[in-house]
């Protein structure tokens, strides 16, 4: 229990400091190319872990070229969902270009509260894709949830009329990024029931996937003198960071799932809007308000009842 909480709190830091990563990049880094970046250097963070976890596997076994052993087999199944994990590198690969799009339209504290709808993507797609029950106070609180998402973006108005267009197409294209994760993970599921894949390795897979569809087509759609931007030092700091910042990230998330259940490692996680507003308001001089304060609050304290209620259905 302490250590999940304790990989949590570091989690909370490291998923709230993505948004301020991805907003303060250089204007010369387009989207896709930082993309691209982010999921290879995202994947070169989670092949050791992968190797490690696969080690340690084969230690519990106890037997001669266990390891060996324990790579085909795990090749084979690779190789069994061959079409359904290039197409999960495709929707991540996606997820991923959006990510950067969204945020810089709606910026970092609008960005952060609307990728808490997780959840409620997580009910639909669980409810339709793997049967799951949705309960009446679910479907109040997912409604409430959107409510204080609404009031914090548009600073209590709830009128888009003559509203920041920028703003309004960002946070729907990180309406798209969330329901995209959601499938994407919905989709996944099933690999994992069968021990196909383990959570490291799906991260691994998705993320060298999604870097290489990347950065392929980064290659197809900028001329050559595009290359360029791989020798400036400030560009590749920026590939660096924003890559260990977000593999950081998925990792304290899974070390917080090994210790604790899902919902309260979801309920640990369901801050990271507080820590982006306080880095925006000193890092990107972002306007942090009392209705984006009333909002985060009705988010949170929604994501929270929704998640408890998960345990009475189970």
């Amino acid at each position: 229990m302490k250590k999940g909480l304790i990989f949590g709190i570091i989690g909370d830091f490291f998923v709230g400091f993505q948004p301020i990563v991805a907003n303060s990049r250089p204007q010369s880094l387009d989207a896709l190319i930082f993309a691209a970046m982010t999921c290879l250097v995202e994947a070169i963070i989670f092949f050791p872990v992968m190797i490690i976890e696969l080690k340690m596997s084969s230690l519990k076994h106890n037997k001669e070229n266990t390891m060996s052993t324990l790579i085909k087999s795990t090749i084979q199944n690779w190789k069994s969902n061959f079409w359904l994990l290039i197409f999960i590198g495709f929707i991540f690969g996606i997820n991923q270009l959006l990510f950067f799009i969204g945020y810089r339209l709606a910026g970092a504290i609008n960005g952060s509260l609307t990728q808490k709808t997780t959840v409620f993507f997580g009910l639909i797609f669980g409810f339709l894709i793997l049967k799951e029950k949705i309960t009446k106070t679910q479907i109040i609180f997912s409604i409430t949830l959107f409510f204080g998402l609404v009031l914090a973006i548009t600073q209590g108005s709830f009128n888009l009329k003559g509203f920041n267009f920028n703003i309004i197409l960002g946070v729907l294209t990180l309406l798209i990024i969330t329901c995209l994760w959601m499938f994407g993970h919905t989709v996944t599921k099933p690999i994992f029931n069968r021990d196909e894949a383990s959570p490291t390795q799906m991260v691994f897979l998705r993320n060298i996937l999604s870097g290489v569809i990347l950065f392929i087509a980064f290659l197809i759609f900028t001329p050559p003198t595009g290359l360029d931007i791989f020798l400036d030092p400030v560009n590749n700091f920026y590939f660096l960071s924003m890559g260990a910042v977000y593999g950081i990230g998925l990792f304290c998330w899974y070390k917080t799932l090994s210790y604790l259940d899902v919902s309260k490692a979801t309920i640990i996680f369901s801050p990271t809007p507080i820590v982006t507003a306080l880095f925006s308001v000193f890092i990107l001089n972002e306007s942090f308000t009392i209705f984006h304060l009333i909002g985060t609050i009705i988010v949170i304290l929604s994501i929270i009842i929704i998640v408890n209620q998960q345990k009475t259905i189970k």
